[in-house]
Order: structure tokens, then C-alpha cells, then sequence
């Protein structure tokens, strides 16, 4: 793969895809969807935190993927967990991430800046060098005469560098351990516990959702890549007699599916071939109808958040790519106009973890089944939320189609706001009706907004520019025969129904149940 042109594999950069970029992180930023931390102090790289309306999405978006993933999974069943974010050195020592969770990194010898030599290279020579060795990269940086992009300053040699974050425990620090990289490892570390504690048989899954770390050397593109992040991970723990039937597959069997395949990423390839989970599974190109299974469901849940079907795939990752344990891993890749980017890792981590802890710790983690001491196979689909919070920001994103400003054309179902409260102008009695209204949609359980300034046309464009879905106005006629205007973001088309109906409208309509059409 090495000399392959970036733009097959990551999307091209021209100027027009970079501006989209800054328009929508710029309209992110002054929305209140994301701010640097700490940013009256300066802030630090890769740190970010989320503002009212980036909460409000995040938290939304989180509980659509535990009810897709968690809460209506049966058969198997899933538990959720949630582990500490600090864990001992030991665990990571014997998880191998003190040895390998590592990236090359390189400094220019002038500015003393220091940068990811992988990226160096790719930006500045559009070559993959995923998997390459710090000797093969400096080779590469030298035969090429590469500087420093901001300084034109010469480089040292490449070196790997740690990206886990360090703690000292107690008072005198006796106590090394380190702010967890994944999620994944508290799971496999309580294993044992819950699979006893909740009397689990297999094949039966562990979810987390919850903060990682990762001491990223050059931080960059917003959300994609950071230092302090939130995953949600399930592993799927599975007899390994039994990894080659899924109880549950014939739900997701037709489900069509986008892969790049290794055979096609060695012939240049940048078009996925498009399957059933089925015809994956048959043509043996997902190792297990496990992994078919989180693949199809995966499909579905982000075209669910607005992500277009066409913009994303899965990558089989090359074997310089692949941890040497691993049975295949499958990449969740999102085009952006930043190129392709990852927002998910599927991993069939084997017994690998297991075995290890057990091994490392001394402890016994298998489960004894009929006599015999079996250690499950796992399965594991691992999805980053920051990053698909911007991949739903940029797909959702809509230029001035003649209203004359910018807006978000986001699912009502993960909205930060699903319906705006507004009287048509600002006077007794609407004032007073109208903020009666946006309480009882609130006490109802709905995320809803009022205001009361500007014009009502002012108000539609503040409303389209953050993606609420609705805008309820109460005017005179409310007063006379109970009714109230509903504006539909997507068409700007107004229904009148009766005020006493609006809850349970808004609901079904965020639901999917009825379309703003039904109303009309």
C-alpha cells in the first residue's frame, strides 16, 4: 500500500471541501454546540467541551444508540457497565498498552514542534504508510528532504511515543496508573463479576458508555481527533463453538451493506462493493455472522442520524493495520470534506483479552460450561461520539436554499431542540399562553425552547440555523378556537391544530409514527 495516493483513501482536500469545514465548525462554535476548554486561559490542544446544544445532541444521540443497541437487544442479551477511568498499571501492562498503544512521532530540530510522522508524510506526499516501522519512516522523510511545515526546520529520526495519560494514586504517588485509553478494559476486567452477578449465559454482550483518553501528538480537525473523548463499546462475549451462529442474524439478514475489501484497497480500488449481510457472510468476507450482524445494524443507525447511505463504508483493514490478535477488523468510515474519516471499529478480538488478563493476573475468567472451562470469543463494535457529533453536523448541513441563512437539517429524534415556543408577537395574552404551552410540553418530557423576541421571521431563522425540527406559534386564533400554527423546519409548510393535541403530535412526529405531511 505504501505510495498510494491519500486522496483513494482518505478523500481529497480542495478548497471548496476545506471551507465547508470552517462553516460548519464555525457555526458550531458560535451556536454553543462546542468550545474549547478552558479557553479563557488559553486552553489545550484536543480538549473541547460541549456547549447547550452540543450536550443536548450528545445526549440524544446516546440514548438512540442504547435503545438500538442495548436496551432492545434480547437475544443475546446486553449489560451495561460503567467502569473507572483510572485503571493500575498492571492491567495495561498485561492488556499490551503500555508496550504497543503508540504512534511515530517526529520533531523538527528548529521550532522544536512535534508532529505525527505518518500524517507528515501523508499530507505532504499523499503516500499510506499505515503499519510502516519508525526506520522505514525516516528512510522515507529522508530520501524525500521533508522539513518542518511551519519552520522549513530539518527532523530528527522517528520514535514511537505512548499516547496513554499518566496518574500518580496517594498521597506520596506510590501507585502508578493511567487514565484508561478504551472502555474495553474495564469490561474485560469485570468480566467474571458480571457474567456472575447477573447469572449470564453465553453468548450475552457488555456495554460501556464513558470517557477514554489518548495523549494524541498533534491534535487536529475538531472533534475528529482528541485528546479526552467519549466511546460507546459493547463486547459480545461468544462460545467459541458457537461464533458461527448469531440467534438474532435473520433480523438483519437482507440488510445492505457497503465493504472495501482488502482485495480491492491492493488494486487501488476506492469504491466499496455493496452486499447483504448475508452475501457477506457467504462469501466469507466478515468473519462471523456477529460481525455481519453489528455491520447491518451500524447501517441503519447512521442513515437513522442523517448520514446518507452513500457517504460511508466499512474498511476491511489492511494486516499491517490489524493487531496480530485480531480475526478482522472493520472500519466504520464516514466521507467528510476532510477525507474519510473512522467513527467506529469493529474488532473480533478473539479470546485474546481474556486469555491475557488470565494469564497476566493469575485469575481464572473462563466460565465452566457442562464440565468444561470454556474462555468466549469476542466480538466488538467500538463508536466514538464526538466524532459522529461533527459527521451529523457537516451531513446535516444545509447552505441558503432561499431563506436566506444557513441551517441543520438534523433528525428530530437526536435535535438538541425538538420544538420552539413562540407567540406571534409580544403581547397579553399570547405571551402568557405560550410560556403555559412550553411548560406542559416540558413536564411531558419533551426538549423544548420559547422565545418572545425579534419577529416571528427572526425567530424561524434562529430556529432553522440550530436545527430545531418545530416551531409552535400561538397567535389570535388560539384565543378563539384553540388552535396553534406548527412550522415544519424541512418544508417551512404550517399546519393548524388544536392546542389540547399538540403533545401527542410532537411526539409521534419525533417518533416517526406520522410526517409532517399527515397534518397538512
Amino acid at each position: 500500500m505504501a505510495g498510494m495516493d491519500k486522496s483513494k483513501i482518505g478523500g481529497g482536500k480542495n478548497r471548496g471541501e476545506k471551507g465547508l469545514f470552517e462553516k460548519v465548525w464555525t457555526l458550531a462554535n458560535h451556536r454553543g454546540f462546542v468550545f474549547p476548554s478552558a479557553e479563557i486561559y488559553g486552553g489545550i490542544a484536543g480538549i473541547y467541551d460541549l456547549g447547550p446544544l452540543g450536550a443536548k445532541m450528545k445526549n440524544n444521540l446516546i440514548q438512540a444508540w442504547r435503545e438500538f443497541f442495548v436496551l432492545r437487544e434480547t437475544n443475546p442479551p446486553v449489560y451495561e457497565l460503567d467502569g473507572s477511568t483510572i485503571l493500575p498499571y498492571d492491567a495495561l501492562k498485561a492488556s499490551g498498552h503500555l508496550d504497543s498503544f503508540t504512534d511515530p512521532t517526529v520533531s523538527c530540530l528548529k521550532c522544536k514542534k512535534w508532529m505525527r510522522a505518518d500524517h507528515l508524510i501523508e499530507d505532504s506526499l499523499g503516500m499510506y504508510v499505515e503499519g510502516m516501522t519508525p526506520e522505514e519512516l525516516t528512510k522515507i522523510i529522508r530520501e524525500n528532504n521533508l522539513v518542518c511545515p511551519d519552520c522549513r526546520g530539518g527532523l530528527s529520526d522517528v520514535s514511537v511515543f505512548n499516547l496513554m495519560l499518566g496518574v500518580q494514586v496517594g498521597p506520596a504517588g506510590g501507585q502508578i496508573a493511567f487514565l484508561r485509553p478504551e472502555t474495553a478494559q474495564d469490561i474485560f476486567l469485570d468480566f467474571k463479576r458480571v457474567q456472575q452477578s447477573m447469572r449470564a449465559k453465553l453468548p450475552f454482550g457488555i456495554a460501556q458508555i464513558g470517557k477514554s483518553y489518548r495523549n494524541e501528538i498533534s491534535p487536529r480537525q475538531g472533534l475528529i481527533r482528541v485528546r479526552e473523548f467519549t466511546q460507546m463499546e459493547i463486547e459480545m462475549f461468544v462460545h467459541p463453538k458457537e461464533i458461527g451462529n448469531h440467534p438474532s442474524f435473520d433480523k438483519v439478514k437482507d440488510v445492505k451493506i457497503r465493504i472495501l475489501t482488502r482485495e480491492q484497497q491492493k488494486k487501488g480500488e476506492t469504491e466499496p462493493m455493496e452486499m447483504t449481510a448475508t452475501e457477506a457472510q457467504e462469501k466469507k468476507i466478515l468473519p462471523n455472522p456477529y460481525m455481519a450482524y453489528y455491520l447491518a445494524k451500524e447501517t441503519i443507525f447512521y442513515q437513522s442520524l442523517g448520514i446518507p447511505y452513500d457517504k460511508f463504508h466499512f474498511r476491511h483493514m489492511m494486516p499491517e493495520e490489524t493487531p496480530f490478535y485480531s480475526g478482522g477488523n472493520f472500519d466504520l468510515e464516514v466521507e467528510l470534506s476532510i477525507g474519510r474519516k473512522e467513527i467506529i471499529g469493529n474488532a473480533y478480538r478473539t479470546n485474546y483479552d481474556l486469555s491475557n488478563h488470565m494469564k497476566k493476573s493469575g485469575k481464572d475468567l473462563s466460565i465452566s460450561i457442562d464440565g468444561e472451562k470454556v474462555i468466549p470469543e469476542v466480538v466488538e463494535p467500538s463508536f466514538g461520539v464526538e466524532r459522529a457529533i461533527y459527521c451529523v453536523l457537516e451531513h446535516c448541513y444545509r447552505e441558503d436554499d432561499g431563506r436566506g441563512w444557513s441551517w441543520f437539517q438534523f433528525p428530530p429524534k437526536i435535535a438538541p431542540i425538538t420544538a420552539l415556543i413562540l407567540p406571534l408577537v409580544r403581547k397579553e395574552p399570547l405571551m402568557e399562553i405560550s410560556f403555559k404551552t412550553y411548560e406542559n410540553l416540558k413536564e411531558n418530557g419533551l426538549d423544548v425552547d420559547y422565545d418572545d423576541r425579534g419577529s416571528v421571521g427572526k425567530r424561524y431563522a434562529r430556529a432553522d440555523e440550530i436545527g430545531i425540527p418545530f416551531c409552535v406559534t400561538i397567535d389570535y386564533d388560539t384565543t378563539k378556537a384553540n388552535t396553534v400554527t406548527i412550522r415544519d423546519r424541512d418544508s417551512r409548510e404550517q399546519a393548524f391544530i388544536n392546542k389540547d393535541d399538540l403533545v401527542g403530535i410532537i411526539l409521534k412526529l419525533v417518533s416517526g409514527v406520522i410526517q409532517f405531511g399527515d397534518l397538512l
